[in-house]
C-alpha cells in the first residue's frame, strides 16, 4: 500500500513574519494586554483585565458561575448597560469625536458624533417606550445597512430590550420565522433600499410578514428612498423621523442589565440546513469583545475601523458596532456592494475616511484580485495599519496578495477564527507581539485553550488533522435560553464521548491541525468534507492545493458519484487578465495530484465568474452538489448572488 500524501497544508516551511510595536505603526495597546502566563495560569481571574474595560453600575460578585455546566454564566452580580458603555461613557471627554461615518449606495455621506449618537439613540428609546416596548421585550430590526440600524440596536439596548437583528435581504417568510422565532414585540424596518441602480421595496416585504403574525406590532419605518417612493403607513406603523424629532431632547436613565440578561438575539446563516437562534449575555459577550477589539485589533480612542460585514451578522454586531463604539473609536459603515458603482469604491473609501484597521473576508479579497493590483495602487492607503480576515480560511495566495497589493508589505494581517457562538476572535496573533505565518489563523488568544481530537476526543499531536474543541470556558460565549439549552448540549457538548472524566469541551464543528509551535490552521467544516474510496478530505484542504496555481482566485470542490464511484469537480474563478482555460484546468488538475495525491485527481474543472455565496462570504456547497447532479435549482435566503445560479447550471450543461 503507497503512503498517502497528508490533506492538508504542510507547515513546515511557513513564511514568518514579525511586526514590532514601532514597525505596527504605533505604540501598539495590543501589547498593554494582559501577559500569557496570567491568562493561561490563573483562569478565571485573568478575566478581570476584560471587564476593567467596561463601566459597571455594580460590580460583579463571582466571575463565573459553573452551576449550570457546560452553560457558564460569567460576571455574576454585576449590573451594566450597553449603550452607556458605547456612547455615555464617552460624552464628558469626547461628545465632539466622530463615532460613526455612513456612506451610501448613491454617494450620501452622514457623520454623528458620539453626542449626536446619544441624542438619536436617546430618541428612539424614548420612542420605543411610548410604542410599549419594556425591558426584556424584543425587537427585530430589518434594515440595510443604514446609520438608523446600529441606532436601533443601542436604543435597545438602552431599554433594556433585547435586538434581534434580521437581514434586510432575506425575504419574508425567513423574517416571518426569525421573529416568532424570538416572540417579537415591535419591529425597525425602512421604505426600501437600493440594489445597483433599482429601489427594492423593503416595506412591502415587512408588511408581507407582519401579515402572517397572529397580532399586530408596532412597526418603525425608517425613510431611506425620499420623496422619490411614496410609502403609506398603515395602522400600527410609524415614521422614524417623525418620532425622532418628536422625543428629541429625550434624557432617560439607561436601565441597568444584571451581567447575565440577555443583549440580542442572532440567528446563523442557515447555509447548511436551518437557521437557530442564538443568545448573547449581557456583560459576558461585552467584555469578550471589548478585550479582542483591544488585543486583536488595537482600537482605541479615536481609531478609525472598516469592518465591511453586514450587521446581521455576527461580525458586525462585534467589529462595527460595539467593538469600536466600546473602544471610543471611529467606526466606517458602508452601505450596499464594494463593486456599485465601480471597482475604484473600496480605495476612495479608505482614502477619504482615512481608515487605519480594514477587516473583511477572504472571498472579499479573492474578488479584489480578480478585479487586478492596478486598484489599490492607485489609491494613497497610507493610513491603514492593520488588515484582518475572517470567515473562512485565506490560503497562502490570497493572503500574500493582501499583504503585498493592500498592505504594501508593511501593514500586519490578523486572520481570525472565531463563530457566531462565540461571540468575539478566539483565535489569532496579536500584531506586535506574535509573529504571523499566512497560511496558518494564528495560537488561541491568552485564556483560550484548545485542543485538535480524533473521532474518539483523543487529543491528537502538532501535524495531524482532526477536531478543533476549545477546552476552557470563556466571557463571550453562547447564553442560550432555557428552551435552547437541549438542542445547544446536543450540538456542541455531545459531539463524540470523552475519555476524560468530568472535562469541559466545546465542539467547534471545524477540522484543523495544530503545528509544533501551537498556531492552528483551519481545514474547514466538518461536514465540508469529501469522501473518494475509504480517505475523507477536507474541501479547504483540496481548495488551498487549487489556488496554488496561478491565476486562480478562488475554488470550491464538491463530489458527483456516478455508479458507486465518487469523483471530485472543481469549480473555479479566475484572475481578469487570465485566458487560456485549459492549461489552467490542466494545472489545477496537477495541483490536486501533488499536494493531495493522485486518488483526488478531479474529473472535471468548470470556470465561473463568481461561486454561490452568502452574504457572510461563505460558500453555498449545496447548491453546487446541486448543479453537478443535474437537480432543480432553488434560491436561498442566504444567497448573496442568486444570478449566477442559473449561469452555473448553463455552464456545467456545456461541459
Amino acid at each position: 500500500m503507497t503512503e498517502e500524501r497528508p490533506a492538508y497544508p504542510s507547515l513546515e516551511n511557513s513564511s514568518v513574519r514579525r511586526w514590532t510595536p514601532q514597525t505596527f505603526g504605533r505604540d501598539s495597546t495590543a501589547t498593554e494586554s494582559a501577559d500569557d502566563d496570567s491568562f493561561n495560569h490563573e483562569w478565571p481571574a485573568c478575566w478581570e483585565a476584560a471587564t476593567s474595560l467596561l463601566k459597571w453600575r455594580k460590580p460583579h460578585d463571582r466571575i463565573v458561575d459553573e452551576e449550570n455546566a457546560p452553560f457558564y454564566r460569567w460576571f455574576v452580580g454585576g449590573r451594566l448597560n450597553a449603550a452607556e458603555n458605547c456612547i455615555d461613557r464617552h460624552l464628558e471627554k469626547r461628545k465632539n469625536q466622530v463615532a460613526l461615518r455612513w456612506e451610501g449606495k448613491r454617494g450620501e455621506r452622514r457623520t454623528y458624533t458620539y453626542y449626536d449618537l446619544y441624542r438619536e439613540v436617546s430618541a428612539v428609546e424614548a420612542a420605543l417606550r411610548e410604542l410599549g416596548v419594556e425591558a426584556d421585550d424584543v425587537v427585530t430590526i430589518y434594515l440595510p445597512k443604514l446609520p438608523e440600524l446600529p441606532i436601533a440596536m443601542l436604543a435597545c439596548a438602552r431599554i433594556g430590550a433585547v435586538h434581534n437583528v434580521v437581514f434586510a435581504g432575506f425575504a419574508p417568510d425567513a423574517l416571518v420565522k426569525r421573529m416568532q422565532h424570538v416572540d417579537s414585540s415591535a419591529l425597525v424596518t425602512c421604505d426600501g433600499s437600493i440594489r445597483e441602480e433599482t429601489a427594492i421595496d423593503q416595506k412591502r416585504k415587512a408588511d408581507t410578514a407582519l401579515a402572517s403574525l397572529e397580532e399586530s406590532l408596532p412597526t418603525i419605518v425608517v425613510d431611506r428612498l425620499g420623496a422619490s417612493h411614496g410609502t403609506h403607513l398603515g395602522a400600527n406603523q410609524y415614521d422614524y423621523d417623525d418620532l425622532v424629532e418628536t422625543h428629541a431632547g429625550a434624557d432617560v436613565t439607561p436601565v441597568s442589565r444584571k451581567s447575565t440578561d440577555p443583549l440580542f438575539h442572532i440567528h446563523t446563516s442557515g447555509t447548511t440546513g436551518d437557521q437557530q437562534r442564538m443568545t448573547h449575555a449581557t456583560g459576558g459577550y461585552l467584555a469578550g469583545v471589548a478585550w479582542t477589539a483591544r488585543t486583536v485589533f488595537d482600537l482605541s480612542l479615536g481609531t478609525t475601523i472598516w469592518c465591511t460585514a453586514d450587521i446581521g451578522w455576527i461580525t458586525g454586531h462585534s467589529y462595527a458596532v460595539y467593538g469600536p463604539l466600546l473602544s471610543g473609536a471611529t467606526a466606517v459603515l458602508v452601505e450596499g456592494s464594494l463593486r456599485y458603482p465601480d471597482r475604484h469604491r473600496p480605495w476612495k473609501l479608505i482614502e477619504r475616511n482615512g481608515v487605519e484597521i480594514f477587516y473583511t473576508t477572504p472571498g472579499v479579497i479573492r474578488t479584489f484580485m480578480k478585479w487586478g493590483e492596478s486598484f489599490p495602487s492607485s489609491y494613497d492607503l497610507s493610513s491603514l495599519r492593520l488588515l484582518g480576515t475572517v470567515g473562512e480560511p485565506i490560503g497562502p495566495d490570497t493572503w500574500e496578495w493582501y499583504y503585498t497589493h493592500v498592505g504594501e508589505e508593511r501593514y500586519p494581517i490578523v486572520d481570525t477564527w472565531w463563530q457566531t457562538e462565540t461571540g468575539c476572535v478566539l483565535i489569532s496573533v496579536r500584531p506586535g507581539i506574535d509573529e504571523s505565518k499566512p497560511d496558518s489563523v494564528g495560537p488561541p488568544l491568552p485564556g483560550i485553550e484548545i485542543q485538535v481530537v480524533d473521532e474518539d476526543g483523543r487529543e491528537l499531536p502538532p501535524g495531524e488533522p482532526g477536531y478543533l474543541t476549545i477546552d476552557r470556558p470563556w466571557p463571550s460565549m453562547l447564553a442560550p435560553l432555557e428552551g435552547d439549552r437541549y438542542w445547544v448540549l446536543a450540538e456542541y457538548w455531545q459531539a463524540f464521548s470523552d475519555p476524560r472524566a468530568d472535562s469541559w469541551r466545546y465542539f467547534t464543528g471545524d477540522r484543523a491541525v495544530v503545528d509544533d509551535d501551537g498556531y492552528v490552521t483551519i481545514l474547514g467544516r466538518d461536514d465540508d468534507v469529501i469522501s473518494i474510496g475509504n480517505r475523507r478530505l477536507g474541501t479547504a484542504e483540496l481548495e488551498a492545493a487549487i489556488t496554488t496555481v496561478d491565476g486562480v482566485t478562488e475554488a470550491a470542490v464538491v463530489a458527483k458519484s456516478t455508479g458507486g464511484e465518487t469523483t471530485l469537480c472543481v469549480f473555479a474563478t479566475l484572475e481578469q487578465e487570465q485566458r487560456d482555460q485549459n492549461a489552467v484546468g490542466d494545472a489545477i488538475a496537477d495541483a490536486v495530484a501533488k499536494h493531495v495525491g493522485e486518488f483526488a485527481r478531479p474529473t472535471s474543472v468548470v470556470f465561473t465568474p463568481e461561486l454561490p455565496e452568502t452574504y457572510s462570504g461563505k460558500t453555498m456547497y449545496r447548491l453546487l452538489e446541486r448543479v453537478i447532479n443535474d437537480r432543480s435549482l432553488t434560491n436561498s435566503d442566504a444567497l448573496r448572488n442568486p444570478e449566477i445560479l442559473g449561469e452555473l447550471a448553463t455552464i456545467w450543461n456545456r461541459e
